[in-house]
């Protein structure tokens, strides 16, 4: 039973690496939602995240003669540096096996704080792979990052200071879910000390592991998980965590990466730190709650979790701000190509601001435009999009399309006459020299590209958009072909903006 965690979380001694964080006031946030919203300060933990907690307890309930066999462990990322930390504040031999993908500043994180790195594969699986083998060729003991009871335990002393630094009511509690070890210990103490707490996972659209198995009443594995908030892009929740959250969750809400990149821009606004995506998770989800809920005067709480962010990554994550606060549309609009068009269509748009105008010549008949517009809201977007129908304009609304945000605004007017047979794909290759090679080579010249587009975006993975002409009769084939490669991948060849500003 959860209540069984209550004791070791009172009993976590993690102190002598971990720090009491502060619960602060988001002023800006709470005046704006008209509630108290409160948010745990994890990311000032001496490794920048709450990962410190579970490791540094994990390993002081270790039998002697097992620190002394040496830990292991596998993660890209916070584990990694917490595992690292407490080992060698214990004077513990640590090694983290890392996928060749990770950025140089978390691997040279980690041997700052005395630990062997491993860098092996190019996803965590494989990484984790090579820590099972050398668990068995080393004897090492393995740290599991998060379905672990003293992991969670230790994680659980993140709830036991939130309800101490906060003893007044607290109507609801939003929490980060990966592997669940967070939520699962959060959850738990919660649940027993205050029961009246409503308790929220909160998980990315396109990692929700949780939701998946709370729906299937068991633990699924979701077959490619999208990996821009990369600390909490889990294919499967962890076994303890499920059956603890299975009994403490009063529900589980996913939210976009739009809506993470208007949380990280929240919590820089109020207190002039910069978390990374998986710590604006939680935000992203007490947000989305309040405006689903009508949620006022209330005490909200939720955990910025880690600041373990590459500086190149904030470019990508401005552009997507706007939209994630339902501030910007992106639209493609169709007009008549004729002399006076555009002049009508900006007296159409009246005094808004535009913030994106693309357009090239297509054809003697209709112009396609991609234009970004600010709005107040949703439903100012609505009414817009509305306005313009009338107007007799024909209006595709891009604002939640993936691929036109990422790759079609950089592309428009690429259209070829005479092209056939083209199919489009979108993919996300691992960052690291070879991986257009081994795209190539899976190919083996069987067909013709026609189209590529990349963009660097600072993290672990490169977006990738590529056009190949391909007969219908051997599309069977380039999916085997594809599936084969292991690089996650989405057919757009239907996709709206590829018809408005590729497709001939």
């Amino acid at each position: 039973m959860p209540k069984s965690y209550i004791k070791r979380i009172l009993d976590a001694r993690i102190y002598d690496v971990a720090t009491e964080t502060p619960l602060q006031q988001m002023r800006q946030l709470s005046h704006r939602f008209n509630n108290r919203i409160l948010l745990k300060r994890e990311d000032l933990q001496p490794v920048f995240s709450f990962k410190i907690r579970g490791a540094y307890n994990k390993l002081l309930q270790l039998p002697p003669e097992q620190r002394a066999r040496g830990v292991i462990a596998a993660s890209a990322g916070n584990h990694a540096q917490g595992l690292a930390l407490g080992a060698a504040q214990l004077g513990v031999r640590a090694t983290i096996v890392m996928p060749k993908t990770t950025p140089l500043i978390k691997v040279n994180a980690v041997r700052m704080r005395g630990a062997e790195v491993v860098l092996h594969g190019d996803t965590f699986d494989e990484a984790a792979a090579r820590a099972r083998q050398l668990v068995e060729a080393r004897g090492l003991v393995f740290v599991h990052p998060y379905d672990d009871p003293d992991v969670i335990a230790g994680q659980g002393t993140v709830a036991m200071e939130m309800l101490r630094q906060h003893p007044g009511e607290l109507k609801a509690v939003f929490i980060p879910v990966g592997g669940g070890g967070l939520a699962a210990g959060m959850a738990a103490f919660i649940k027993y000390v205050r029961p009246e707490t409503r308790v929220y996972g909160v998980e990315p659209e396109d990692a929700a592991c949780l939701k998946a198995a709370l729906a299937g009443g068991k633990r699924v594995r979701l077959p490619q998980v999208g990996l821009f908030a990369d600390g909490v892009a889990v294919a499967e929740i962890g076994e303890e965590t499920f059956r603890v959250l299975s009994e403490t969750l009063d529900g589980v809400i996913t939210v976009s990466t739009d809506e993470i990149c208007a949380a990280i821009k929240d919590i820089f606004e109020d207190t002039r730190s910069i978390a990374e995506p998986a710590g604006a998770v939680g935000l992203a989800g007490l947000k989305k709650f309040t405006g689903q809920n009508g949620c006022r005067n209330a005490a909200l709480a939720t955990v910025c979790s880690g600041a373990n962010l590459n500086f190149d990554r904030l470019r990508y994550i401005s552009e997507r701000t706007e939209i994630g606060e339902k501030r910007e549309v992106v639209l493609a609009v169709r007009i008549p190509e004729r002399p006076g068009s555009y002049l009508r269509f900006c007296r159409d748009l009246g005094d808004r601001a535009i913030t994106e105008f693309n357009y090239r010549y297509a054809s003697d008949e209709e112009a396609h435009i991609f234009v970004g517009l600010q709005v107040s809201a949703d439903d100012d977007r609505q009414r817009l999009i509305g306005k313009l129908e009338v107007g007799g304009y024909g209006v595709t609304d891009l604002t939640d399309n993936e691929m036109a945000k990422l790759h079609i605004r950089h592309l428009v007017g690429g259209r070829v006459p005479g092209l056939r047979d083209e199919v489009v794909y979108r993919f996300e290759f691992p960052e690291r020299p070879g991986a257009l090679r081994t795209f190539l080579e899976h190919l083996a010249g069987r067909w013709n590209i026609t189209l590529f587009h990349y963009r660097n975006h600072g993290a672990a993975y490169g977006r990738v958009l590529v056009g190949l002409q391909v007969a219908p009769a051997a599309r069977s084939a380039l999916l085997e072909v594809l599936q084969q490669l292991q690089f996650p991948f989405w057919d757009e060849t239907e996709n709206p903006a590829y018809a408005c500003f590729l497709a001939n």
